[in-house]
């Protein structure tokens, strides 16, 4: 009995590493600095079975929002955050 439960544990812990926030490439097309939002023009989201897309994102810190601009190309991490798709990590693409 034990080994199943760990095989079942071992199963549960790849499944969800797997479905970890992946970078994606994506460009800024509208910064909302006072909501704490940013618009990204996006390729695939693996993590959130998402097709490419524009779209509105929350962001988890407000000043990562600083680092960029409108019209740059960036790297990011999106996850569902308290049920809101969000923007974790988000960096100038190089």
């Amino acid at each position: 009995m034990r080994k199943l439960i760990m095989a079942a544990a071992i199963s549960a812990f790849s499944t969800a590493a797997l479905a970890q926030a992946a970078p994606v490439d994506g460009q800024i097309t509208k910064i909302d600095q006072a909501q704490g939002k940013v618009t990204l023009k996006h390729g695939p989201i693996k993590n959130l079975d998402m097709d490419g897309m524009t779209m509105v994102f929350a962001v988890a810190d407000p000043a990562m929002l600083k680092a960029v601009k409108v019209g740059d190309k960036v790297k990011f991490e999106a996850d569902r955050v308290s049920g809101r798709l969000t923007v974790t990590k988000i960096a100038k693409a190089n």
